[in-house]
């Protein structure tokens, strides 16, 4: 239900943009071991925030939409992109928003709140697997345990911590909902 929440204040906000003109991070397919896919992304920059220990969501989303929407040294706005990423780290929980790719590091303005840290990113192999639905915390468990049991069957070693990767408009029928679950993986070079 708190994701609910998360994505109800995106519409609030008035990100009215369709799902089809909203900018994502790009990747380019390896490979595809059962329904998990290996792709390698290019690098990139994000906005992140950490999330309280409470689970909820909406503060750090609250912080990162504040960011891009004019809550910066200039005021600037910046497009919404997808997904927003969610760690799934039970520690230190963060929140991401990966910047629109017109952008370089040395272009964007700094963040007024200073809990919203700009870094790069750089380009790395991810493993994905997606279902739709709301991302209820059933669905990321279920959904977590079997991106790592099939990477571990596969001898796929996954580095980092996976993440919730969600990339719909709130209006969108959960059937229609995209959602995945990624973590960094080491491709072993075939020639190793």
């Amino acid at each position: 239900m708190k994701r609910f929440y998360t994505t109800l204040l995106a519409l609030t906000l008035g990100n009215t943009a369709m799902a089809s003109d909203i900018e994502e991070p790009s990747w380019t397919l390896v490979d595809t071991v059962e329904t998990v896919e290996l792709r390698e992304y290019a690098p990139s920059i994000q906005a992140v925030t950490q999330l309280d220990h409470s689970g909820q969501t909406s503060a750090g989303f609250q912080r990162l939409a504040g960011f891009i929407f004019g809550g910066n040294e200039t005021g600037e706005k910046i497009a919404m992109t997808a997904p927003v990423e969610e760690s799934l780290e039970a520690n230190q929980p963060l929140m991401a928003f990966t910047l629109p790719s017109e952008y370089e590091l040395e272009d964007l303005p700094e963040p007024a709140d200073d809990s919203v840290q700009i870094q790069t990113v750089p380009g790395r192999t991810m493993a994905a697997i997606r279902f739709s639905g709301w991302a209820t915390d059933g669905k990321v468990k279920r959904n977590t345990q079997q991106l790592i049991a099939t990477l571990k069957q596969h001898g796929i070693e996954a580095v980092g911590t996976p993440s919730l990767n969600q990339y719909n408009p709130p209006w969108t029928p959960p059937f229609l909902r995209r959602n995945e679950i990624m973590v960094e993986v080491q491709v072993q070079d075939a020639g190793a």
